[in-house]
């Protein structure tokens, strides 16, 4: 490389600010400098100028968020690395010293990251590593095997993730919700809103036809909307068979929404509405997951040899700490999850023992407020269709339109939608579940199995049902805080063992030692597998207060945990519990989970794993939205579980 100074022009707008990168160019052109790579150093970092001398930015010893000073870059916020490298652009080989960090906190704190960056019609990647001997790393908040290394480290665990999950552009796609200008009666009402069959009605409808529908959004005034982006939910009911199944809402973004109904079961049939979110709260909701690096905080507890205690700020990322000093960084050496608190005011960094939930922030203004009333969220539209009839067909025997499936078994394809109720039982699209009705039923296939669940308390729900529906898996007493686990049950004459811990940061949780807060990839580094090991995820609930790129580096490392299982023991099970409907505020909505499964299906559609869809098997029925969906739902959910385990 030369001695002269090179600059290469990035152009604005090339990447929505939710893209997973270290860049997010949104209305200015700025500067990428070439220099030498024996600069990349702690020395007296010279400053870098624009061509016109024009100053871009100033790197200086051991300052390790330098500002951009001049336009058009003012007030990005910068971070020192060891090597950033690009692949040839216009026959220049680009090495720079300093990296955007997102102004409006979109990627959430410092990170590993793939980036991809147009230039001149060329697409590039970078790939950065942390020097340890620039940022202080206290030691880990529990032992580890493994020592962090002071050279470069590679750690491509974004790279190997599939296209669909780092084009999050293309994955979290929703339609444009250019908003109501403040004015609260210009947003979709779910009092004018209305919705008609598309053809004429007819006396019956044929058992495995579908049922299509038209949907008109309306603001306050009963004016028709003219662009989408409204979270619709649509059902198909049959209260009297107990029976329900989701319909399939297509935003024509035009104000207009076109509903389809499978018709899957014999008898009558009742369609159903709601409006989960007004386009102008989704608005609401995207700004605030682009813009905040958090809406909430949590608490850290240090504690000194002689006692000393002192309680802390913590997040995803040191700016959400509240620090006005320096922070304390732990960093996961199998994931490379980071995890930061302010520092304490006399206690070192090594000596945190505890975390909690902390603070719900605030992040809406009045009018927000308003869009997201609990008045306007979660409505049902006035009925626009009467009851239908759906008959069987003269060839059909069954009253179900259940079409020979295969047993359940990993690596499905993913249908929509993935199955419905009838008489208070799901039945599987895709694969051909069983009931497991009585004690001996569930026992006989636990038999000889560890079953491993990590993840949220939806899941924990999973391992209480079978603690409590078969009386002799015994919970073991661990002495550890019961919300966080880890818990265990087993039941010894048939050799079951029944693991369940929380996944580790960031976790919504009452005080709990820090030593129980393990990582899922490490967890699922520590297992041998084989054909009696099964592992169950699941996770999104606690990753809505975030923006998506948290998440997606979570999901990068147990991916890249799921496939080195596999790879050493492919007859081990791997079951993904998609989220499951809920949360309606800003801190969970139902939008921001069903971003999580998308994210979710994307992490895992390319591996050998199986997908009990949680959404889907709790937004079927005219049950209220839980969090902690009741029992009936768990029911089924535990069911397909033991599908996968076994199938015949």
């Amino acid at each position: 490389m030369g001695d002269g100074e090179t600059s290469v022009t990035i152009k604005p707008g090339i990447l929505p600010p939710s893209a997973v990168s270290i860049f997010s160019l949104t209305s200015s052109n700025c500067t990428v400098h070439k220099i030498d790579q024996q600069e990349l150093g702690l020395g007296q970092w010279q400053e870098k100028k624009k061509e016109g001398n024009t100053e871009v930015a100033q790197f200086i010893s051991r300052v390790l968020v330098p500002t951009c000073v001049s336009e058009p870059c003012k007030n990005m916020r910068w971070v020192p690395i060891q090597l950033i490298k690009a692949t040839l652009v216009e026959s220049l080989n680009i090495y720079v010293m300093g990296l955007f960090q997102c102004p409006n906190g979109h990627l959430g704190g410092f990170c590993y990251a793939r980036c991809s960056v147009q230039v001149f019609q060329e697409i590039f990647y970078f790939k950065t590593s942390w020097p340890e001997s620039t940022i202080y790393r206290p030691p880990g908040p529990r032992p580890v095997s493994k020592s962090v290394s002071n050279s470069t480290e590679s750690l491509p665990l974004l790279d190997s993730l599939p296209q669909e999950l780092t084009n999050l552009t293309h994955t979290l796609y929703w339609p444009p919700t250019p908003g109501d200008r403040g004015d609260f009666l210009a947003s979709t009402s779910p009092q004018t809103s209305t919705y008609h069959l598309k053809d004429p009605v007819q006396a019956s409808y044929v058992l495995g036809g579908y049922l299509e529908a038209v949907l008109v959004a309306r603001d306050h005034r009963g004016r028709p909307k003219t662009h989408g982006g409204d979270l619709f939910r649509a059902q198909l009911l049959g209260p009297d068979l107990k029976a329900g199944v989701p319909g399939d809402v297509q935003d024509l973004e035009n104000g207009t929404y076109l509903l389809s109904f499978p018709l899957l079961w014999a008898g009558e049939a009742q369609v159903q509405v709601r409006l989960i979110h007004s386009s102008e709260a989704v608005g609401v909701l995207r700004r605030i997951w682009r813009e905040k690096r958090a809406t909430v905080d949590f608490r850290g507890y240090f504690q000194g040899p002689n006692g000393t205690k002192e309680i802390v700020i913590c997040n995803v990322d040191p700016q959400s700490t509240g620090a006005k000093g320096p922070t304390c960084q732990y960093r996961d050496v199998v994931s490379s999850e980071l995890w930061f608190c302010a520092q304490p005011p006399t206690l070192p960094c090594n000596s945190l023992v505890g975390h909690s939930s902390g603070s719900y922030l605030n992040v809406t203004t009045a009018h927000d407020e308003a869009l997201l009333a609990w008045n306007v969220t979660d409505k049902l539209l006035p009925h626009g269709i009467s009851p239908i009839q759906i008959r069987r067909g003269d060839t059909e025997n069954s009253i179900l339109a259940l079409s020979p499936r295969p047993p359940c078994h990993p690596g499905l394809p993913a249908l929509k939608p993935s199955g419905f109720y009838h008489q208070d039982v799901w039945h599987s699209l895709s694969c051909s579940g069983r009931s497991f009705p009585t004690v001996n039923s569930i026992l006989g296939c636990l038999a000889g199995h560890i079953v491993h669940m990590m993840g949220d308390s939806t899941l924990w729900q999973w391992w209480e049902y079978l603690r409590d529906t078969v009386p002799s898996l015994k919970p073991v007493d661990l002495h550890v805080t019961y919300q966080t686990g880890p818990l265990m049950a087993v039941e010894t004459s048939r050799g079951i063992v029944l693991h369940w811990r929380a996944h580790g940061w960031p976790l919504r949780s009452v005080h709990t030692p820090v030593a129980s807060l393990h990582s899922v990839a490490r967890e699922l580094g520590g297992l041998a597998g084989g054909p009696h090991t099964v592992v169950v995820l699941g996770l999104g609930a606690h990753f809505t207060t975030f923006p998506p790129s948290i998440f997606v580096r979570r999901l990068a490392g147990i991916r890249a945990g799921v496939t080195a299982l596999l790879a050493r023991e492919p007859s081990t099970l791997v079951v993904i519990k998609l989220a499951n409907t809920g949360y309606k505020s800003v801190y969970g909505s139902d939008w921001f989970t069903l971003q999580m499964n998308r994210l979710l299906r994307a992490a895992f559609a390319d591996l050998r794993v199986a997908f009990v869809d949680a959404w889907e098997m709790t937004s079927s029925l005219a049950l209220p939205d839980k969090i902690h969906p009741g029992p009936l739902i768990i029911r089924n959910e535990v069911d397909l579980l033991l599908s996968f385990i076994c199938p015949t």
